[in-house]
């Protein structure tokens, strides 16, 4: 409703002057911003010294407290005292009045105890209202000022005081012993012939929970104390004193860069001599990564380093100390060390405290470090077939082991997330975001044939050294990962197939059954219809028996496929154990063909076969050309 008055002003001051030219443009602007940010501005300041009056009010009011409570307790006392010289003038047979007497005294001393209790909390609950300003007239805090005097406030009369004690340090004539303390109506004074130096009132008493006497004392001795000091760490014997020290923390200090230096050259040398005894390079199967002459240069670097550094602290620890022998410039001693010491501090604690993180972390790593152990205790039982599972093929224990140490280790990570250090910063966070959408919309092929591994290895359609055909590829299995496989032709050509690629096409295994069932190899030949197909099938037989890797049991059987214009196709089927030599196999069929039914004077036609001759002749070779070739 505020702003709402406030822009209704606005438009009426806006009208105004368009209608009687009374202020212009610029003035118009700056006033609108005061009608409208102005009560807020003025409220908030309002508020803020209506806060401050308010605890000026509350110390006023504790302060009336503490006064009622000093007189009534000086009231009880005089009465005390008067009671206490009565009772001694009391006769000793009159018992009633001394009991009377000795319960009123008791009364009053326990009321005192209890006002004494009363002005302890309140004094402490001033304090937090009103932290006081401190009189620092050389580099340590003397004491506070609470209370102000007249115009004078808290802030002046602790200036007040620096001043007039830093005058008295300068003065030749001054002497801690010639300080007076005397009072003066209601204040205690301490001076210096006709000087005043500070003042101590009822008010200042009640702040600092004593009598006034017993403070100005106080104070007088904190003074004496303070000025002592000064003049004792000011005086020209002091200087010198300090200038001698520099002076020898110097040359301590150069001949510590000195021997630093010194000993660096020294273990670079003996580093060098011992070149061929502790540095032989850091080797990976073979493959030299790091040579001796690199880890030397690695080793003088760090030397170098920790040369620079060890000189680098000792200067900066040294100035420190020099500093310190100066009054002038004794501040920044510990604003140095504390430059150099706030850091280690901070890791020590930051360490110290990161402890029970890290004694959890290091359980949970214990307790995964075991069960992978366990579990790959199970698959190698698995895999060498101690240990059997229905439905479970030893081929899967592994990769299913692989499979579960990755799920683990992404659990791991998962629970010790919390209790790594800066888990909780939005850097941390975002870095993790970051990665993972990273890793998300970059893998997403890579993902795909990761699955596709996955699921070949439990499909079971391959092993290393099968021979197969995948597409348009033929070859031995040589490698399985979860991205590619790796297949070696019949040329020794290293074929690389995405594992997605395979799952999408048809995989031909030769060696799956080879062994127990056997491999069938195929040959298809035509013949003429006047050949006998028993005739054929005994010479195909008889050729087939003869290649080496063909197996006599069960024996290669023939399959008339189909009869033709002018021949008859025939195919011979005979089983190997040796898929991996199929093109050899092949090859050695195909000669021991042409040699049986050469040799059983039968020609072998082809379905593109034409010739031109008299028909007399039959076009064969000689009977003994084979054994001629052999």
């Amino acid at each position: 409703m505020a702003i709402f008055q406030n822009i209704l002003e606005i438009f009426e001051i806006s009208n105004l002057t368009k209608t009687k030219g009374m202020l212009p443009t610029p003035y118009i602007i700056i006033l609108c911003f005061f009608l409208l940010f102005g009560k807020d501005v003025t409220a908030t300041v309002v508020q803020r010294d209506s806060s401050e009056q308010q605890a000026i009010s509350q110390i006023d009011q504790k302060s009336v407290e503490l006064e009622q409570m000093r007189k009534q307790q000086h009231d009880d006392s005089l009465h005390r005292i008067r009671l206490e010289n009565q009772l001694l003038q009391v006769q000793r047979n009159d018992f009633d009045e001394k009991r009377k007497l000795m319960e009123e005294i008791n009364l009053l001393r326990s009321r005192d105890s209890l006002i004494v209790h009363r002005r302890k909390l309140k004094v402490d609950s001033l304090r937090r209202l009103n932290q006081g300003v401190a009189v620092v007239p050389f580099r340590d805090t003397i004491f506070r000022v609470y209370t102000a005097i007249g115009s004078y406030s808290a802030k002046d009369r602790a200036n007040a005081i620096e001043n007039r004690l830093r005058n008295l340090v300068n003065n030749i004539q001054f002497h801690t012993d010639s300080l007076k303390v005397e009072k003066n109506e209601d204040s205690w004074l301490l001076s210096w012939q006709d000087q005043l130096i500070l003042s101590v009132n009822q008010q200042d008493a009640l702040w600092a929970n004593r009598d006034a006497q017993e403070l100005i004392a106080n104070y007088a001795d904190s003074v004496k104390r303070a000025v002592d000091k000064e003049r004792e760490q000011t005086s020209l014997q002091r200087i010198v004193q300090a200038l001698g020290l520099a002076v020898l923390i110097l040359a301590s200090l150069i001949l510590i860069i000195f021997a630093i230096g010194k000993l660096t050259k020294y273990v670079k040398k003996k580093t060098l001599l011992a070149k061929h005894r502790y540095f032989h390079g850091v080797k990976i199967r073979g493959y030299i990564l790091v040579t001796p002459s690199k880890q030397i240069k690695v080793v003088w670097a760090i030397l170098t380093l920790l040369k620079w550094l060890l000189i680098v602290c000792a200067v900066y620890l040294a100035l420190p100390i020099m500093l310190n022998l100066f009054p002038q410039t004794e501040g920044y001693a510990p604003i140095l060390l504390g430059y150099f010491l706030s850091p280690l501090r901070n890791v020590a604690a930051a360490v110290i405290a990161y402890i029970p993180n890290l004694i959890t972390i290091f359980v949970i790593f214990l307790v995964f470090h075991y069960l992978l152990k366990l579990l790959k205790f199970f698959a190698k039982e698995l895999q060498n077939e101690a240990l059997t599972i229905p439905g479970f093929y030893k081929e899967w224990a592994m990769p299913t082991y692989q499979i579960l140490r990755v799920l683990l280790l992404a659990f791991l990570l998962v629970v010790i997330f919390p209790y790594l250090p800066g888990s909780d910063s939005p850097i941390f966070k975002g870095i993790s975001v970051f990665i993972g959408v990273l890793f998300t919309f970059s893998s997403a092929g890579a993902l795909g044939n990761i699955v596709a591994g996955l699921l070949l290895t439990y499909m079971r359609s391959f092993a290393i050294g099968d021979r197969i055909k995948i597409g348009d590829v033929s070859g031995d299995i040589i490698e399985k990962s979860l991205l590619v496989t790796r297949v070696r032709s019949i040329k020794n050509e290293v074929i690389s197939i995405p594992n997605a690629q395979i799952l999408n096409n048809h995989t031909i295994n030769y060696s799956v059954d080879a062994q127990q069932l056997g491999l069938i190899v195929h040959v298809n030949i035509t013949l003429a219809y006047e050949i006998p197909w028993q005739r054929v099938h005994q010479l195909a037989k008889q050729a087939a028996l003869e290649v080496g890797l063909i197996e006599k049991s069960p024996e290669p059987f023939i399959l008339q496929t189909s009869l033709d214009d002018f021949y008859v196709s025939y195919q011979l089927n005979a089983y190997t154990k040796a898929p991996n030599q199929q093109a050899f196999i092949y090859s050695e069929l195909y000669k021991h063909l042409l040699d049986t039914f050469h040799e059983a004077d039968i020609e072998i036609l082809s379905p593109h076969f034409h010739a031109v001759r008299d028909g007399s002749a039959r076009d064969i070779p000689p009977p003994n050309a084979s054994k001629a070739t052999k």
